[in-house]
C-alpha cells in the first residue's frame, strides 16, 4: 500500500472509531434511555417495651413508648397493636392501630406509645405485639406481656402435685408443694384434705386441715402436702381450697398404700464353682422371720455377680433348697439356669421368686442350700435374700410335703425315652382340715438326644413335650413344655452364647417356671394316687441321654393349724 492510501485508510478507521465513542457516551446520560434502581425502604424501631405489671381486667396500664423512622417510604407507615393491647400517637388517644403518614415519618423520629388494655373475663397473661409495616417496606415486630388481674374474689394456684407413688403403710411420703394466692379476697383460705392426705404451711406440721390467714390470702404462700397411707392399695383423694366469697379449687391426690417388707439376706457373696477351693454348692443356716401371722407373701432374690475371673461360659443349672427339718429332705424352693458368660445385673435384684408355699420352713432359723453346676473355677457370687411381705393371708396356715425330688443336678433328673428304675408314682393323703389343696411343680429337661422332632429339635433341652399327672389315674393336669421367648429375655448380655433360640420351657439366664396345679376341691381328708406321666418317646441312644429334672411338691392350707400331707413312695 502506498503512502497515499494508507492515509486514506487510517483517516476511515478514525472516523469509525469517533462514531461509536460518541453513540456510547450518549447512553450514560440520564437524557437517554438507561434503567435507574428504586432506592430502598427501611422502617427502624428504636426501644423496648418493658414486661407491663399486674392491670385489672376491664382497666388500663400505663402507656410505654418506642421511637420509629423510615426512609424512602412509598406508602404510609401503619402500627397495629395485638389483642388486648392499644397503640397512639399522642398518648392520648388510643386505638387498635393507627397510621403515620409516609412524609411524616421518611427521616423523621415518632414517638408510639402502647398500653395494656385486658377487657373483663380475660385473666392471666397475655402475650402481645407491635407490628410496623408500608407497602414497600419489611415489616417489623416488637414483642411483650401483660398479666391481667381478676376484679373478682378468685384463689389462684400455681404448679401441681404429682402421683405420690408408692409409700409403705404407716410412714409419710416426701412433700410436695404449690403455691396459693387470692385475688380481692377479704377473709382467709382454708385447705382441706383426708385423713391419709396431710396439708402444712411451714413443712414441719401436717394435718389434715390449714388456714390461711387473711392477711396473707392475697399473697403468694406455699402449700405442703404429704401422702401417708394406712391401708393397702391405690387411694384417691380430693384436696379442696376454699374462700367464702371464691370458687373452690380442688386438685386430684393419688398415692399408693405399699405393704411392709421384712427383708433377710442370707448368703452374701457366697462363691460358687468347682476348683480353685470353692464347691459347687454351700449349705448354711439362718434366722429368717418368726411372726407369719400377717405375712402375705414371701419373696425370694437371687443375684448372680461375676468373680474378677469372670462368670462361667456355660448355661448350667442351678437351685435354692430348704431343709425340712420333720423329713430331713431339702425340699427345692427356686431353679434358675445361669446366662452364658455374664450374670443378671441387668435385673435390679436378680431373679425373682413366690416361695410363699414354703413358708411354713422359712421362718426362724433356716437351714438354706444354694447350688449351681459349674465346671470350672470361675463360677458366680451367689446373694440370696427373702423380702416377707406384710398384708392379710389367703390361709394363715400352710404345710407342705416332697412328692417327687429328682432335682439335684440337670443330669440327675428322669431319664427319658429309655428304660429306667425312677418311681413316679405316690400315694397322698390330704389332711382333714386343708381347705386349699394345690400341686406345686419345676421342670427343666436336658440333654440333645435323638432322634430329632421335625423341626430338628432334640431331647430334652429342645423338644417341646406335653406332660400328664394323673390323679387316681386319670389325666388330671397337663404341663406343656413349650417356648418361652428367650430372645425376649431381658438377661440378653450373653454374647457369644447361643441365648436366643427356644428351649423347651426355660431359657438361660432366667427363672425356671414353677407349675402350679389346684384341686377343685380342698381334698380335705382324701387319699389319691399320684403319677407323673412323660409324654411318650423312645431314644435312639443316639447324641447322649436325655434327662427331665423334676420336683413336685403339694401344698395344704387351713384356717387351723394344720399338719403336712402324708406321701407315701
Amino acid at each position: 500500500m502506498n503512502y497515499l492510501n494508507q492515509k486514506k485508510y487510517l483517516q476511515v478507521v478514525t472516523g469509525i472509531f469517533a462514531f461509536l465513542l460518541i453513540i456510547n457516551c450518549s447512553s450514560d446520560n440520564d437524557s437517554g434511555g438507561g434503567t435507574q434502581q428504586t432506592p430502598k425502604a427501611v422502617i427502624t424501631v428504636e426501644g423496648v417495651v418493658a414486661t407491663f405489671g399486674g392491670v385489672y381486667e376491664g382497666t388500663t396500664s400505663d402507656s410505654q413508648s418506642v421511637q420509629v423512622s423510615a426512609t424512602n417510604l412509598s406508602a404510609n407507615l401503619v402500627v397495629k397493636a395485638s389483642n388486648h393491647f392499644e397503640v397512639s400517637l399522642d398518648d392520648t388517644n388510643f386505638s387498635s392501630e393507627v397510621s403515620i403518614s409516609k412524609d411524616d415519618a421518611n427521616g423523621v423520629s415518632n414517638a408510639v406509645y402502647v398500653r395494656f388494655a385486658p377487657p373483663l373475663s380475660v385473666i392471666g397473661s397475655i402475650p402481645g405485639s407491635l407490628t410496623f409495616e408500608s407497602a414497600t417496606a419489611t415489616t417489623r415486630t416488637i414483642g411483650f406481656n401483660g398479666e391481667s388481674l381478676s376484679t373478682s374474689p378468685v384463689i389462684n394456684v400455681n404448679g401441681s402435685l404429682e402421683d405420690f407413688g408408692d409409700v409403705v403403710i404407716g410412714e409419710e411420703s416426701a412433700s410436695q408443694s404449690i403455691i396459693i394466692n387470692g385475688d380481692n379476697l377479704e377473709s382467709g383460705i382454708q385447705v382441706s384434705a383426708s385423713e391419709i392426705f396431710k396439708v402444712s404451711l411451714d413443712d414441719v406440721t401436717f394435718s389434715e386441715t390449714v388456714l390461711i390467714p387473711a392477711a396473707a390470702a392475697n399473697d403468694d404462700v406455699t402449700l405442703y402436702v404429704r401422702f401417708a397411707p394406712t391401708v393397702l392399695g391405690a387411694a384417691n383423694a380430693s384436696l379442696t381450697i376454699s374462700n367464702m366469697a371464691a370458687e373452690d379449687v380442688v386438685l386430684n391426690l393419688e398415692g399408693n398404700g405399699a405393704p411392709v417388707v421384712h427383708n433377710y439376706v442370707t448368703f452374701d457373696s457366697e462363691r460358687l464353682a468347682f476348683g480353685g477351693g470353692y464347691d459347687q454348692s454351700s449349705t448354711q443356716t439362718f434366722n429368717l422371720h418368726n411372726d407369719l401371722s400377717n405375712i402375705e407373701t414371701i419373696k425370694m432374690y437371687v443375684k448372680l455377680r461375676c468373680p474378677t475371673e469372670g462368670c462361667d461360659d456355660w448355661d448350667v443349672f442351678a437351685n435354692v433348697k430348704v431343709l425340712d427339718t420333720e423329713s430331713g429332705e431339702l425340699y427345692e424352693i427356686g431353679r434358675y439356669i445361669t446366662p452364658y458368660w455374664n450374670d443378671n445385673s441387668q435385673l435390679e435384684r436378680g431373679f425373682e421368686f413366690d416361695v410363699t408355699d414354703f413358708k411354713s420352713l422359712l421362718t426362724g432359723p433356716t437351714e438354706l442350700r444354694i447350688r449351681t453346676e459349674c465346671w470350672n473355677s470361675k463360677g458366680y457370687e451367689v446373694t440370696v435374700d427373702f423380702d416377707y411381705i406384710e398384708g392379710t393371708p389367703d390361709y394363715p396356715y400352710y404345710a407342705v410335703s416332697r412328692v417327687l425330688a429328682y432335682d439335684d443336678w440337670s443330669s440327675s433328673g428322669v431319664p427319658y425315652g429309655v428304660a429306667h428304675t425312677f418311681d413316679l408314682d405316690r400315694t397322698v393323703s390330704i389332711p382333714a382340715n386343708a381347705e386349699s389343696t394345690h400341686l406345686r411343680t419345676i421342670i427343666s429337661g436336658w440333654g440333645h438326644a435323638t432322634p430329632n422332632d421335625s423341626d430338628g429339635r432334640g431331647c430334652a433341652e429342645w423338644c417341646y413335650r406335653t406332660h400328664d399327672i394323673k390323679i387316681n389315674g386319670a389325666n388330671t393336669f397337663q404341663h406343656y413344655l413349650g417356648p418361652l421367648g428367650c430372645a425376649s429375655n431381658p438377661v440378653s448380655n450373653q454374647n457369644p452364647g447361643n441365648w436366643m433360640p427356644d428351649r423347651a420351657g426355660w431359657c438361660p439366664g432366667m427363672v425356671v417356671p414353677v407349675r402350679t396345679d389346684q384341686f377343685a376341691t380342698s381334698m380335705a381328708g382324701s387319699t389319691f394316687n399320684f403319677e407323673y406321666d412323660y409324654e411318650d418317646w423312645v431314644s435312639n441312644g443316639g447324641n447322649g441321654d436325655a434327662y427331665y429334672a423334676t420336683s413336685t411338691f403339694v401344698v395344704v392350707k387351713s384356717n387351723s393349724v394344720i399338719s403336712k400331707p402324708t406321701v407315701i413312695d
